[in-house]
């Protein structure tokens, strides 16, 4: 038998010829059977090797055949488990045939491709005039609720607010004749700024003669328009002043007259008319509530004409504990509603004295106010009417209660 040189040696390979490395070499082959040449043992009945190194015998490819043969650069194409270095497993088939992506079953596995009138255009198709990405129209934005009480709007006429400089804080703005001039002449108001045109400076020096305790300030109607608003009645005469003091309820009490006790009315204009027919029917005092009363303003002393500064105006935190205060210092608590059984009669109360209560007008008074009360009584309307206006009432219960027989 002729023997082969040896094979060359291969760039990063062994120099053992390929039957020492191959599949058929010494160490593996024995002699098959009719003389077909060498088989390993372990092929099976097909004639091919369980690592897939393809078939054996005369007709297997040498090494240097093989389709996943060793090349530069350490990589290989699709062999099997080799034995030269970066040999790979081979994916080929037995056949010969090439590999495709179809399953035994026959089913494709490409995923189902929806009609071409079905699927979107891709943006290579999609018209010229067509953009990629646009803006979503704007929607309009919805008006936000707030929930909180809107601040209270001054009328067109009313102009500007008086700013801090004309008015510091802590202070009121007092006008009309009557006001002034009271103000002026009364020693516990402390006094600011005194501003008079040339009309209400005549007026007043006729009320009140001067000196007076501050210097005036000669303005024109415009100016007095602008600082308190062309909708109040000024008259041109305008006071600036600290509010008085609250006094307590037994100094208030050493003072002779009635009482007037106010539960909820709020408008200052009422608690003004109140405080001037409490002054003319020679009141002790006024007390309202501390929280649902209005505060000392320009406004209620226009209304009061003067009597701010003669009647004690008091604020109580509890209307029902100020009267049962009124009770232990010897007052009759008279409750003022239109539905009594009986009207109220001054010859009867004429050897007690009397602390009125009046209501806010529509809610009347409250119930544990009206609990309160020793005695609950009336107005004598012969005409019909049902009610009257809060200071209207004030002012004929004053009356009344003066009345003797």
């Amino acid at each position: 038998m002729d023997m082969k040189p040896p094979h060359p040696p291969r760039h990063g390979g062994s120099g053992r010829p390929p039957s020492d490395r191959g599949p058929g070499g010494p160490s593996a082959r024995h002699p098959g059977p009719s003389g077909q040449g060498p088989q390993r043992r372990d092929q099976s009945s097909g004639g091919g090797d369980r690592r897939g190194h393809g078939p054996s015998g005369p007709d297997a490819p040498r090494d240097g055949q093989r389709q996943g043969g060793y090349r530069p650069g350490g990589q290989s194409h699709g062999t099997g488990q080799g034995h030269g270095p970066g040999s790979q497993r081979n994916a080929s088939p037995r056949d010969g045939a090439p590999r495709d992506s179809t399953p035994r079953d026959g089913t494709s596995r490409e995923r189902p491709r929806p009609d071409d009138a079905q699927r979107p255009p891709r943006r290579d198709e999609r018209p010229a005039q067509a953009k990629p990405f646009q803006e979503r129209p704007k929607q309009e934005q919805q008006p936000r609720l707030e929930f909180r009480r809107p601040p209270q709007q001054r009328p067109e006429h009313a102009g500007p607010r008086p700013s801090s400089a004309d008015q510091p804080r802590g202070t009121v703005w007092l006008y009309g004749h009557h006001a002034v001039a009271a103000a002026l002449a009364n020693p516990a108001r402390r006094l600011r700024r005194l501003l008079l045109t040339e009309e209400a400076e005549a007026t007043l020096a006729q009320r009140l003669p001067p000196p007076w305790s501050i210097a005036h300030e000669r303005v024109d109607r415009a100016r007095l328009d602008q600082l308190l608003g062309r909708d109040m009645v000024h008259q041109g005469a305008a006071l600036l002043a600290d509010p008085l003091g609250t006094p307590g309820l037994t100094q208030t009490l050493e003072r002779p007259g009635p009482i007037l006790v106010l539960d909820q009315v709020s408008d200052p204009r009422n608690v003004g008319a109140i405080l001037r027919s409490a002054a003319a029917f020679g009141a002790c005092a006024v007390v309202t509530q501390d929280r649902n009363a209005p505060d000392e303003s320009g406004a209620l002393a226009k209304a009061a004409s003067g009597a701010l500064e003669r009647v004690p105006l008091l604020r109580a935190v509890n209307i029902a504990r100020t009267l049962i205060a009124l009770k232990a210092a010897g007052c009759w608590v008279i409750g003022l509603d239109g539905n009594a059984p009986a009207p109220l009669s001054g010859p009867a109360l004429a050897e007690r004295r009397v602390a009125l209560v009046l209501g806010a007008e529509g809610e009347g008074l409250r119930r544990l106010t009206r609990e309160t009360c020793d005695e609950i009584a009336g107005l004598a309307m012969p005409g019909g009417m049902e009610s009257l206006n809060v200071s209207a009432a004030a002012a004929i219960s004053l009356y009344e209660l003066t009345r003797r027989p």
